[in-house]
């Protein structure tokens, strides 16, 4: 295996990178992921979480949120099934109210 062709390694040598004729050496960082690599604009747009380093503030805060919104969510579902107790109000043509149970078109 020649020079110019060397493999990536974790221990920061240098990777060469092609491009046309000649290549270029690359500095390559372990841990880099994806960053050390040529991308277009829009891809780096699209997929910014590969580019970025990772934030423990952002991502406990965001844990909080969504940790909130399933709570909500688990809330909002026992109430409702709490509240259906069978029972409705019918209003009559003379204007009375009555309650009745619900019934099934299969009794």
């Amino acid at each position: 295996m020649s020079s110019s062709n060397k493999q990536p390694s974790a221990n920061g040598d240098q990777i060469p990178k092609q491009s046309g004729n000649t290549t270029e050496k690359v500095h390559h960082e372990p841990g880099a992921g994806l960053r050390g690599l040529r991308s277009t604009t829009a891809f780096r747009a699209l997929n910014f979480e590969l580019y970025v380093r990772p934030n423990k503030y952002v991502m406990g805060i965001g844990l909080v949120l969504i940790t909130g919104c399933v709570s909500y969510l688990a809330y909002m579902n026992a109430t409702a099934e709490n509240k259906s107790t069978g029972v409705y109000e019918v209003y009559n043509t003379d204007g009375s109210v009555q309650t009745e149970k619900r019934k099934s078109k299969w009794d």
